[in-house]
């Protein structure tokens, strides 16, 4: 069972938070918790007019231990407010932490719906909260479900995914059946509370790939989220064929890997898969992603960024864990999805600053951009050649070894196929990154479609926090420069024309010192 009061919860609150504020690697336009450990959204929504993101959160410091489920509001997905903790352990079925699931309306009554931590298991709860959202009441009747569903052989049972078809409500928990692959366990219930169990939704193969590709589903399925990308509801007839998306986390004994998402479609009491997409390109750098439908008809889309430096280096800082910025799902007219930031993001923009268009040159070469800053949002239009590369890198410094070189750099390459078909790839190089050996510098990359050779590129810069969109392709990453550097540059290889470029600064959206316990 877990202790109450983790071995390396020594540092005082005022410190922790002290500490977390004083650290030049966290970011500063992104969603943090106030100091501490944060991982996965939860109950991300919008009601009656005020968007909510829960959270996992253990204020004790920057480890994973007893997670309750911290809570923020905002008006405008920019700026956000603390507000209590939401759900904290207490003595019965999640005395060891209220893990991840997601917040319903139920006829009015704002309802979470969430994984329970009992006795090294995890089980369905449910809680009721007050009409502001901010006073839980837990169900005497939890769990809700006793048990995994009996005579299966489960690798882990937890997170939810909970809608209204009809007059039922329908729920997937997210789990993997041992010796075949990950799967979504669908039930059915008319008040919440008692479920009945229905079936797999559908089932993986982890036996199909390398458990090192960046496709293979796992042995278990964390994070399920349905949901129809387009118009109409999960259940109903599409009028225009969008596609009903399964997304989920591939998990494997432990290892958190990364998110995918099956396109197909969700009828009766099964998915029909039509194929296989990765969601983001950074892999366990956006994990856990949890989207909700806002009052304005968008999807819109949460990931935890995790890190890629120590566990001890964590818990010196104080602080874990960067929720991205919410960014929003369409289907393309291939049928895969599209994100991008939702448009409230550019309100923080500041000091803008643009280069007019150009041709760049063939040796890599960099070009001077006048730009510089650590908290940027970048947006280029580029033109390539087949077979054309351009370089753009941020976080510079200089003082390397070789003349002109800089000494840290992260750099984002985007490449038009040879053939100049209408693909090409999009590359973050992080192998001088850091000069810090210790921290995750693997490579991440992946194909984007480039019609034309036409590529719409924007590179969000949060310090330590990296999102990059080209043509709505993610790739999401964690870097930790060491000599601070802001450093900003431009350079091709083959012939590639910058249509324009456009750069901001990005302001703050937390004014002084936060409290753990608001």
């Amino acid at each position: 069972m877990t202790e109450l009061t983790h071995p390396l919860a020594t540092v005082p609150q005022d410190e922790l938070v002290a500490r977390a504020e004083a650290d030049p690697l966290r970011p500063r336009f992104h969603f943090v918790s106030p100091a501490g450990w944060l991982n996965d959204p939860n109950g991300v929504s919008q009601w009656n007019g005020t968007y909510h993101l829960f959270y996992q959160y253990n204020p004790e410091g920057a480890f994973h231990h007893r997670i309750q489920w911290g809570h923020a509001t905002s008006t405008d997905l920019v700026t956000w407010t603390d507000q209590p903790v939401a759900l904290e352990p207490s003595a019965g079925p999640d005395a060891e932490g209220c893990w991840s699931g997601v917040l319903v309306n139920d006829g009015g009554t704002p309802t979470l719906v969430y994984s329970g931590r009992f006795e090294d298991r995890e089980l369905p709860c449910v809680a009721v909260g007050s009409p502001d959202l901010l006073n839980w009441t837990k169900d005497p009747a939890n769990p809700v479900i006793a048990a995994p569903p009996a005579g299966v052989d489960v690798t882990a049972y937890r997170d939810h995914c909970v809608w209204r078809e009809g007059t039922k409500w329908r729920q997937l928990v997210g789990s993997g059946i041992r010796q075949r692959g990950g799967t979504a366990f669908l039930y059915e219930s008319a008040d919440l509370r008692r479920w009945d169990y229905i079936g797999p939704l559908f089932i993986g193969d982890a036996s199909q790939g390398d458990p090192a590709d960046t496709d293979w589903t796992g042995t278990m399925w964390e994070c399920v989220d349905l949901f129809r990308a387009g118009h109409g509801s999960l259940g109903s007839a599409p009028a225009d064929g969008s596609p009903d998306v399964l997304v989920f986390s591939a998990w494997n004994d432990g290892d958190t890997r990364h998110p995918l998402y099956w396109t197909g479609r969700y009828a009766g009491d099964s998915f029909e898969p039509a194929a296989l997409h990765r969601l983001d390109y950074g892999g366990r750098f956006f994990y856990a992603p949890q989207s909700f439908e806002d009052e304005s008809g968008r999807r819109v889309m949460f990931g935890w960024m995790q890190e890629g430096r120590s566990d001890a280096a964590m818990v010196e800082a104080g602080w874990s864990g960067v929720m991205s910025l919410p960014r929003t799902v369409t289907a393309a007219e291939d049928g895969t999805l599209r994100f991008a930031p939702v448009p409230e993001i550019k309100k923080l923009r500041r000091d803008h600053a643009s280069l007019p268009g150009q041709v760049l040159g063939t040796l890599l070469a960099p070009l001077e951009t006048g730009v510089s800053g650590k908290q940027l949002d970048l947006e280029l239009d580029l033109q390539l050649a087949p077979g054309a590369l351009v370089r753009v890198g941020v976080l510079g410094s200089t003082g390397g070894a070789t003349s002109g070189s800089p000494a840290e750099e992260t750099v984002i390459e985007v490449r038009r196929a040879v053939d100049g078909a209408g693909n090409g790839s999009l590359r973050l190089d992080r192998t001088r990154s850091s000069l810090d050996p210790a921290v995750d510098a693997e490579d991440k990359s992946g194909p984007v479609p480039m019609p034309g050779g036409r590529v719409h590129l924007r590179v969000i810069l949060d310090r330590s926090a990296v999102e990059i969109f080209a043509n709505g392709i993610a790739l999401t990453a964690r870097v930790y420069p060491t000599l601070g550097g802001d450093h900003v540059s431009l350079a091709a290889e083959g012939t590639a024309q910058v249509l324009s470029l456009n750069a901001w600064t990005m302001a703050d959206i937390f004014d002084g010192t936060r409290s753990l316990f608001p």
